[in-house]
């Protein structure tokens, strides 16, 4: 970019025109950033693939230039693919505190050779980069915590990454997305705007993350039996309205999945989730609490074919069987190729349980 002068080059590696697998690398003479390390969940006719990573030969063979990856936030299709990386690379990885929370959760489980260097970094802040990065970070909303853009300031102008987003005036941390340093830059002068946003080629707008949960309180209060809700596992503001919706309609929660409960203790653990005591139930206690005091939080939104709810549809799940009188929550708008997965699951809930067990989707996504 930029033909009269100093140039920057900005390569996507994945990410773009498809959902998942997000990294992008740019590049001047001297140095190379890359900003994110994402997967992407195999599609129907990729069987026997577990993930999708992104193809990084341009990286391997630019290793001495690299400075360091970018996170943007901890959404899998943001971070998964990094223990892959790091298992070529040794590079510093720059992220917010709940991020690199979920990055050193998943990297643990890789046993990487080497101890990666992991860097904490706040909206608001700027990191040099080389010689000719430096990087910002800009607070951003969407549904999951601790999400930054970032301005990559470059000799050719700066380049915007702002990420996925979502324009919330009220978010749940109380902390909207900082326009003013958005228009500040728009001001100054922005050589590249990349950004993301689901939906945002429909007309209207999208309500507040907290309508949410005055529409999950009232299905709670409505529910004869249990409630099984099942939303992203790193939506730690989703979780937060189901806690507080469970506590004001006296019920208590069983989390069920692996990802849900790792990202339930880490954000717990760095303070991002509250959770009142006494209202979480283990998993040996749940057959010993009355169905109508009972909400299930748990994987398996976009009907992924071995998540929690998937299972507990088809019967398979060792603690939880769906039965009559079940409220089926799915709080999550399916990502684009998945609404066949995510109908599958309903359809086999219906046909062994029967309309007895009431299926709803959440309003908002």
């Amino acid at each position: 970019m930029a033909s009269n002068g100093p140039t920057v080059q900005v390569i996507p590696l994945g990410g773009l025109g498809e959902v998942g697998k997000n990294m992008l690398a740019l590049e001047t003479d001297e140095d190379l950033v890359v900003i994110d390390a994402g997967v992407m969940f195999p599609e129907e006719e990729m069987l026997g693939i577990d993930l999708v990573i992104p193809e990084m030969t341009y990286l391997l063979e630019r290793r001495s230039k690299l400075r360091g990856v970018l996170l943007t936030h901890g959404h899998e299709d943001h971070i998964g693919a990094l223990p892959y990386l790091l298992r070529e690379l040794s590079v510093p990885v720059y992220g917010t505190r709940l991020t690199l929370g979920l990055v050193r959760a998943k990297l643990a489980e890789h046993h990487l050779p080497a101890e990666p260097v992991l860097v904490e970094v706040q909206a608001g802040e700027r990191r040099r980069l080389g010689s000719t990065f430096e990087a910002e970070f800009i607070h951003l909303n969407h549904s999951i915590a601790d999400v930054v853009g970032i301005a990559a300031h470059t000799p050719a102008g700066v380049v915007l990454h702002i990420t996925d987003f979502k324009l919330d005036q009220t978010p749940i941390d109380g902390r909207p997305t900082d326009y003013h340093r958005l228009a500040e830059l728009g001001r100054q002068g922005v050589l590249l705007l990349l950004a993301d946003s689901t939906n945002a080629e429909h007309p209207g707008w999208t309500p507040s993350e907290k309508t949410v949960g005055t529409a999950l309180l009232e299905a709670f209060q409505r529910a004869p039996g249990r409630v099984l809700v099942a939303t992203f596992a790193t939506n730690v503001h989703r979780i937060q309205q189901i806690v507080d919706a469970a506590q004001a309609s006296a019920r208590r929660v069983a989390v069920i999945g692996r990802s849900m409960e790792q990202v339930v203790n880490i954000a717990r653990e760095l303070g991002y989730l509250r959770l009142p005591d006494g209202i979480l139930v283990s998993q040996e206690e749940l057959g010993k609490v009355p169905h109508h005091r009972m909400v299930i939080l748990t994987t398996g939104s976009q009907g992924e074919p071995m998540s929690a709810l998937s299972r507990m549809a088809a019967g398979d799940h060792r603690l939880v069987d769906i039965v009559p009188g079940d409220t089926v929550i799915i709080s999550a708008h399916p990502i684009p190729g998945n609404e066949r997965l995510v109908g599958r699951v309903v359809r086999s809930e219906e046909r062994r349980v029967g309309k007895e067990c009431r299926s709803r989707w959440s309003p908002y996504h």
